[in-house]
């Protein structure tokens, strides 16, 4: 192999990085990449561009001429059980995973190529919540007994924590209201499912198989009415203009309870809300209406 590109956004985090390791595992790549090359008898091609922060992923064929992809991702928390979920999905809804590798500080992925390979970025926004609605209707399955992954009231609750530690100009009113459904609502739902916590248009894309799979799940079990929030917090000229009407359609799409979406939307809304202040006009119109 020669010298290894870095997808556009790898060399930015690197460059913002204040972490160590994250920033010695970047260096490191080359070894790993070749490493993964030789392990599973790899040709490489370039990495996509602009890629993501903290993986590298690119065009594969192995010996047999299949046509598939690499990822070499950091290993954090968010994406602990990407793997098992891919494995869990099986290429219903979701790229197929072919094999998996992990260490201490990198996960391995050789996954089904999906061509064209395009985001569903390309629809109108509108279509967009119909193809992300069919998409969670098939992925909310009962994971099996014995299953690795987390619950999704661990995740609220260390938003909440985090968020609770931190100075901020937001209401404080508002503030408890929502971290305290942030708490609630993950431990009194209905029912649970398998989730994929971080699905929207960019998490999309087009392929041969079906005409839309998804790639680059964070799945935790819990409250299916949480899975439609990455979507909904992307759309954010619609989100901004009506946020109720925007969650009563994903709600209507995914056959949800509407009120219980707009309740999530709230509390995910307060939680950005400490990063990104355009949300906030979100948070205060959502609030009396929970």
């Amino acid at each position: 192999m020669g010298p290894l590109e870095l997808p556009a956004h790898l060399c930015d985090a690197a460059r913002r990085s204040h972490d160590e390791a994250f920033g010695a595992w970047v260096d490191a790549l080359p070894a790993v990449v070749a490493a993964a090359a030789q392990r599973w008898s790899l040709r490489l091609g370039d990495p996509y561009q602009p890629g993501g922060a903290c993986s590298w992923v690119a065009p594969a064929r192995d010996p047999a001429g299949r046509r598939l992809v690499l990822k070499v991702g950091w290993r954090h928390d968010e994406a602990q059980d990407e793997a098992a979920g891919l494995r869990a999905w099986a290429g219903d809804g979701s790229v197929r995973l072919y094999e998996s590798r992990a260490d201490t500080s990198t996960m391995m992925f050789l996954l089904e190529r999906c061509e064209p390979g395009t985001t569903l970025r390309v629809l109108p926004e509108a279509e967009q919540d119909v193809v992300i609605a069919g998409l969670l209707t098939r992925l909310w399955q009962a994971p099996a007994g014995g299953h690795p992954f987390r619950p999704l009231s661990r995740m609220c609750a260390d938003w909440a924590d985090e968020c609770e530690a931190r100075p901020t100009s937001l209401d404080p009113g508002l503030i408890r209201a929502g971290l305290a459904l942030l708490r609630e609502l993950p431990v009194n739902a209905e029912s649970s499912a398998l989730l994929c916590t971080d699905l929207h248009a960019g998490n999309v894309i087009a392929a041969r198989r079906e005409p839309w799979l998804v790639i680059d799940p964070k799945p935790y079990t819990g409250d299916p009415h949480y899975d439609v929030l990455q979507h909904l917090l992307n759309g954010r000229e619609r989100l901004l203009a009506d946020p109720r009407a925007l969650a009563h359609r994903m709600a209507d799409l995914t056959g949800l309870d509407r009120d219980r979406v707009v309740a999530w939307l709230f509390a995910r809304s307060v939680r950005e809300s400490f990063e990104q202040k355009e949300l906030r006009p979100v948070a205060a119109a959502l609030a009396s209406l929970v």
